[in-house]
């Protein structure tokens, strides 16, 4: 068991109609996990929190997408 085995994972309230195509994401010191809220048990992206900071100013700067 990792620290990502003990958080909250927190799925956008905006992403209700999307008729399920939704990710969901859980902070742990240290660490975030990303999961598809289709398939809770079929594996997560683990980032270091840097590199969230990186994907989400990348995201704000519309770089992604």
């Amino acid at each position: 068991m990792d620290e990502l085995d003990r958080v909250v994972w927190r799925k956008s309230s905006r992403s209700g109609g999307n008729g399920g195509n939704c990710v969901e994401v859980g902070f742990a010191p240290g660490a975030i996990g990303v999961r598809d809220s289709k398939d809770r048990d079929g594996g997560r992206l683990t980032l270091a929190p840097t590199q969230w900071r990186a994907f989400l100013v990348a995201l704000a700067a519309d770089r992604i997408g």
